[in-house]
């Protein structure tokens, strides 16, 4: 089974865009999604194929988005850090209006 997630938010780093030796279309970008206690919490987002060329056309930071997808956690460590990867590997991602 896998976990579903829809997200509001800013685009907080304008979208990176590669297209891998097998032709595959990928954009990536970090998402901050403000919470009502104040707090922010911070994804990974991923695009593939289709949905990639449209981020990468689309979006810019700042923008305010919705994103629905596939959520993915991953630990990671390194020589002298750790943490934890939150990743939305992306169904469907669209501009919102900000409220007013």
């Amino acid at each position: 089974m896998t976990d579903t997630i829809t997200v509001t938010g800013l685009v907080a780093t304008n979208p990176r865009h590669i297209i891998t030796a097998e032709g595959l279309a990928i954009s990536s970008f970090r998402l901050a999604s403000n919470q009502v206690d104040g707090d922010t919490n911070w994804y990974t987002v991923v695009a593939l194929k289709g949905l990639a060329e449209s981020v990468a056309k689309n979006l810019g930071k700042g923008d305010r988005v919705i994103v629905h997808g596939r959520l993915r956690i991953r630990d990671w460590e390194t020589s002298d850090h750790s943490g934890i990867n939150v990743e939305i590997i992306g169904i469907d991602i669209a501009k919102t209006v900000e409220e007013l």
